[in-house]
């Protein structure tokens, strides 16, 4: 049975998307939880303009994530931590760390989970990190890691 999907469903579809389901998927759980709609002349005019509206608000989140990737390029972060005498750090920065430390100084609000450490960082001087801003867009942000 082909259906219109009126909201994301994870390995399925985006919103607006015309897809082939077995009867039984889409009766019993799709079409119920209002996650699709059988189609019919109306709802594949409706389906487009949902698309459309999707494609838009998609292209609107890359703008405003590459707009963040360039704030944050420009400027390092500094954060402050116990080391000792060669360098080495009392424990690691952690992700949260760095998204406080970039909320504070930056005024950048990114959720931790998106920030891509490769390794723990144990040391002091200047390391690059990676943060996922959007599938499409990464930053990448200069970290000084200095002692107090």
């Amino acid at each position: 049975m082909k259906v219109i999907l009126q909201k994301q469903v994870e390995r399925l579809g985006e919103p607006g998307d015309v897809v082939q389901v077995a009867d039984g998927y889409a009766r019993n759980y799709l079409i119920p939880r209002r996650l699709a709609a059988p189609i019919t002349k109306g709802a594949l005019r409706h389906a487009e303009r949902v698309r459309a509206g999707q494609d838009e608000q998609l292209k609107r989140r890359r703008a405003e994530a590459e707009a963040v990737a360039g704030r944050l390029t420009k400027t390092p972060v500094r954060i402050g931590v116990q080391a000792g005498e060669d360098g080495r750090l009392f424990g690691q920065v952690t992700a949260q760390q760095i998204a406080e430390a970039m909320r504070e100084q930056l005024g950048e609000t990114v959720d931790h989970r998106r920030i891509n450490l490769d390794e723990p960082i144990r040391s002091v001087g200047a390391h690059q990190v990676r943060i996922h801003l959007h599938p499409e867009v990464n930053a990448t942000l200069t970290l000084d890691v200095v002692p107090r």
